[in-house]
This record gives C-alpha cells, structure tokens and sequence, in this order.
C-alpha cells in the first residue's frame, strides 16, 4: 500500500525488486489515493529492472473497511494464486537476503504468518529519545516469547513486514474479517493465531529489515504514536485511566521514590524513609536494566537506560493526547 510516497519509494522500491530469491515473486504496489505521482515513480524505478511489477489502484474502501486493509486486499486480489504474499510498508528497505530468511523461516517451520520488527531509524535527537522506547513498549505489550509460544494466546505482528502463507489467511476468513482494523498488523497475527486457522505465527526483530522513514522532529514522532494510541485502548476511557496510572506507577514511582526517600533519610528521616529510598531505588535500577537490550539494538549509549521514567512519561501524554484528538473528532488523522 502506498498513498504519496514518491519521494521515499526509489529508496525502498529498487531494494525490494532486486532481492536475492531463487524462487519466483512480483511485486504489486496498490496507489491509494496518491497525489504525488506515486504511481508513476514506481513504474519508471520498475522499467529494465526484469522483475514484474504490477501497479493498482486501491479505490474508495467500501463501508466500514479501514483504508490500508482495504488496499492490502486490492494487492491479495491483483498478485492471484501464489504460496506466500508479503505484506510490507512504502518506507520499509530490505538487505538483498532477507525475502528468502523470510521464506525459509516459514517453510522450516510451517509458519502462518512470518513477521519482522522493522528496525526504525534513530538518527536525529528525538528518534534516539522516543524509538528505542517505542520497540520497548511494544515488547512489554505482545511479548515476543509468548507471540511466537503456539499454546499462548497472545497474537501480535509488525505491520511493515509481514510474510502470510495464502492458504492459512484463507483458512482463517480472508481479509475481510478485520475490514475495519486500525492496528492491521495485530489483527492480523490474532485472526491467523486463534480458530478456524489456528496457524503457527513468530514475530522477531531483524536488522534486514528497517524503516527508512525519518522523524526529524517530535511533532512527526507525536503524530505516529498519537494517532493510533487510543485505538490500541479500544477507545475507552476506563482503558485509558488504567494505561496512565500504570505508566505512572511503573516509571514515575519508583525514581520519585528513591530521590525522595534517600533526600528525607539524609536529613534524619527515619527507617522507613530509608527503605522506600532503597525499594525506590531497586525499581529504577531494574527498569534501567531491562531497557537496555533496546538501546544496543540501537546501538545507543548506556547512559540513556536511567532516563526511561522521563520518556515513559512523555508516551503518558502522547496516549492523552490520542484520547483528545479521538474525541475532537481527529482520531486516526
């Protein structure tokens, strides 16, 4: 699916074209609603490649189907019979290999659904401040573990690749069953995980596979993760209390804890002060500790992993402001 997105297609378009694959693929590249030329641009990057692309129009979605799973459907129906389809993003660029890691990984394992966490880009100040949290949140809401453990019930994929076996996607119903989803690519790894498909699905992180969109600055981060926030909250209010209170109580708490009770304790506070200093203290450390894994990803410093709780507090207000946008009638812009 693609809507205005000549600019960043002959960065991602010419990789993906020119993968390494012994087997036979194409390409099918739905224009939804482009302004830009961006059908055009795909053709002209396409011509003397010898790799077959074929260009669609998405057309107007029919009533209660969301715009991208309508535009996923046109390119199911465009690309006809085949084994596997590969649903990916515009701004997603892939290593030459990484169609066939795909491939393999489905077939070695009788996968349903393949998909690969696209490694973003953080290279400006607030990339580096706001991606690696993002991945680390998305970790603690689908656990890849527990995505990937077929008796479990918690299903999740990540929307910029995502390599579905045909046969399971129409086991399970077809792309019509989730019409009208929002956050395509949980819904996605739900329909194929649960009955009638029951499909074996992984979900994993890859450094082949990597957004090349950037997010100079904080307004186009906000924007990413504000307009589907609310949405990952079933628009409820309650959902919404909870989310904030608890991002307060994990974050917030235990540094405000620490420097507070270590401060009282220093000034003659008694026993009790000093134990919620430590107890305070214990919580940020292990946070720290677990944010880590996330910054080498990123190959970022340290240093960054104390910081969280001050990020964490930042999604706080971006989930706020998600519900806002929702009820101004701006949800999803």
């Amino acid at each position: 699916p693609a809507r205005d997105e000549a600019v960043i297609l002959p960065i991602t378009l010419p990789g993906l074209l020119a993968q390494d694959y012994a087997g036979e693929f194409s390409v099918v590249l739905v224009d939804d609603a482009s302004t830009d030329g961006t059908a055009g641009t795909a053709t002209a990057l396409a011509a003397g490649t010898g790799r077959s692309l074929q260009v669609t129009a998405a057309g107007e979605p029919p009533p209660g189907w969301a715009g991208k799973v309508h535009a996923m459907a046109q390119g199911l129906r465009v690309a006809g019979q085949c084994d596997y389809v590969l649903f990916t993003d515009a701004d997603i660029g892939y290593t030459p290999d990484a169609l066939t890691t795909l491939v393999r990984g489905a077939v070695a394992d009788n996968r349903g659904l393949v998909s690969q966490m696209a490694l973003l880009r953080a290279e400006s100040r607030w990339e580096r401040v706001v991606v690696p949290a993002f991945v680390y949140f998305f970790a603690q809401l689908y656990p890849f573990a527990r995505v990937n453990r077929p008796s479990a019930r918690t299903a999740a994929a990540a929307g910029g690749c995502m390599l579905v076996r045909r046969e399971a996607l129409i086991a399970a119903g077809g792309l019509d069953s989730i019409g009208g989803a929002r956050i395509d690519d949980v819904a996605l790894g739900r329909l194929l995980k649960r009955p009638p498909s029951a499909a074996r699905i992984w979900l994993g992180f890859s450094t082949g596979v990597r957004s090349l969109r950037p997010y100079p600055r904080l307004a186009t981060l906000w924007d990413m993760i504000a307009r589907s926030a609310y949405t990952q909250l079933r628009y409820s209010p309650v959902l919404l209390a909870l989310t904030l209170a608890g991002l307060l109580w994990l974050y917030a708490l235990p540094p405000v804890a620490a420097v507070a009770g270590l401060a009282i304790w220093a000034a003659g506070g008694g026993a009790a002060a000093a134990w919620a200093g430590v107890a305070g203290l214990a919580g940020w450390t292990g946070m720290a500790v677990s944010f880590l894994p996330a910054l080498r990803l990123y190959r970022l410093g340290w240093w960054r992993a104390p910081l969280l709780p001050l990020v964490a507090l930042l999604y706080a207000v971006m989930t706020a402001d998600s519900a806002r946008r929702h009820y101004a009638r701006r949800g999803g812009e």
